[in-house]
């Protein structure tokens, strides 16, 4: 419902719902799987009023339709659900026990076409509750119809693609607890992605011999692999060491299919944050192929490598230095892009901030380059612990080059003042920059330079900073 549409239909909704809800029990199929579809179009609304007026009785009724005995309508209320998951997140928790119970029971009543939209329902519940899944109760029911599942599919069969990204969001989701089915899932990524690159040589070898690969087996396989390194951190390092992951890795970083790098990079910094030992000693190999991939022609691929950059930053520490001039130049050309999408320019300012902290001497030169674009992509992000990095970095590089930061130092202020909460150490680096700054430049020319600032900014400086 586009959002003009919606705001003239608002005051009839409190009504118009709940006989809405009782069309899902029409006897006409027609009727039940419409009216599936057109609550899902009012979705956002329901999750806003309090969860007992609309939300459970539509949530109760859907489930109902979900385990229908007409295709049509169990089709339409497992979009429909997944809809209402998306908006309703972690307000679902308290119903779980009940949603997976119709869920898997779906399970046995659910033909070749359902089931994977029924996959899709599933995922985007882990997606929407996230770790709240991880109660054994709800381990117990979900797993065991997804494994035989998983069991039942040949390694060629396409209904593989939509069961993986399930178990991805599954696995994300789940962090320890689906550690007791890691390692046959794990190997099979492996296998998928070996399959597919030895498929793919023999046909650039001999194209009249051999079927070219379906590379969606192996992207799909690496994002699963990825979703396992980041729920399950540090007890992925095992099922790291018996493959030939970062062997494989290294191919697929260089295949001539953007998505397959794009989900490359997207494993390699999620391996980087799990178990860096297994990645170090790639590090020279790996370096000058996310160097060439931070081009923004690709934006999914150049966005992945930059995240994938940023987090080697942190684990190197100063053994980062010989591959910093591999990365930087085409880093603040990035940032200084006009018409850059937003994720992209943010992720660039983080992995600049990154690598200047633990390289100052060789990023702070370059200071002037990046500092205005840096500081207006990263105002607007909330305080997390890769904004907190950044920070780090560019206080460090303030240290090492402060000339870099004076024609654009009001920008700094206002990043700074973006901040909610900072971590007393970060906050004082903040302090002694701008108390430098105004010792500096003297109080009268601070006092004509800050009368520039927006009122609000002036304020909070002031109240936080003392300045």
């Amino acid at each position: 419902v586009c959002v003009c549409c919606m705001q003239g239909m608002v005051p009839y909704l409190p009504e118009l719902i709940p006989h809405l809800i009782q069309c899902l029990c029409d006897k006409k199929a027609l009727v039940r799987s419409i009216a599936c579809w057109t609550l899902s179009r009012y979705a956002h609304w329901v999750v806003s009023q309090p969860p007992d007026a609309h939300l459970k009785p539509l949530m109760t009724e859907l489930l109902k339709r979900i385990l229908d005995g007409n295709k049509r309508v169990q089709e339409a209320a497992c979009s429909a659900f997944a809809t209402l998951e998306e908006e309703a997140c972690t307000e679902l928790v308290p119903y779980l026990s009940f949603i997976l119970d119709t869920l898997v029971f779906a399970f046995g009543k659910y033909q070749h076409k359902n089931l994977l939209i029924l996959y899709d329902a599933i995922g985007t519940l882990a997606d929407s509750v996230g770790h709240h899944l991880n109660q054994p109760e709800y381990i117990q029911k979900l797993m065991p119809p997804l494994i035989q599942k998983w069991n039942e599919l040949k390694d060629e069969d396409k209904d593989l693609f939509p069961l993986l990204e399930c178990l991805s969001s599954v696995a994300t989701a789940l962090q320890s607890g689906f550690l007791p089915y890691c390692e046959p899932v794990y190997q099979r990524c492996v296998t998928l992605v070996q399959k597919t690159l030895a498929q793919a040589m023999m046909y650039s070898q001999q194209p009249d011999q051999y079927e070219a690969p379906d590379k969606d087996f192996m992207i799909v396989a690496l994002d699963l692999l990825s979703g396992l390194a980041e729920g399950l951190g540090g007890h992925v390092d095992q099922l790291v060491a018996r493959s030939n992951i970062m062997t494989l890795l290294f191919q697929c970083m260089q295949d001539t299919m953007p998505e397959v790098r794009q989900s490359s990079f997207a494993l390699l910094g999620d391996l980087t944050k799990a178990c860096f030992p297994h990645v170090k000693p790639c590090i020279a190999e790996f370096m000058p192929i996310l160097g060439t991939n931070l081009n923004p022609e690709f934006i999914s691929v150049c966005n992945n490598a930059t995240w994938a950059i940023g987090e080697i930053c942190m684990q190197m520490g100063v053994e980062m230095q010989p591959y910093v001039a591999l990365v930087l130049t085409n880093l603040v050309e990035i940032i200084n892009r006009p018409n850059t999408p937003k994720t992209l320019l943010e992720n660039t300012a983080i992995t600049i901030g990154r690598l200047g902290y633990v390289c100052p001497q060789e990023v702070a030169p370059m200071l002037q380059q990046f500092i205005r674009p840096w500081c207006t992509s990263l105002r607007n992000i909330r305080d997390n612990e890769e904004k907190d990095s950044a920070f780090r970095g560019i206080c460090v590089m303030i240290g090492v080059n402060p000339g870099g930061v004076v024609q654009d130092f009001i920008f700094f202020c206002d990043a700074v003042a973006s901040w909610v909460n900072p971590k007393d150490d970060l906050r004082d680096m903040f302090y002694k920059i701008l108390h430098g700054f105004k010792e500096q430049v003297g109080e009268e020319n601070w006092q004509q330079f800050s009368e520039q600032f927006p009122p609000i900014l002036k304020e909070r400086l002031a109240a936080c900073y003392g300045v």
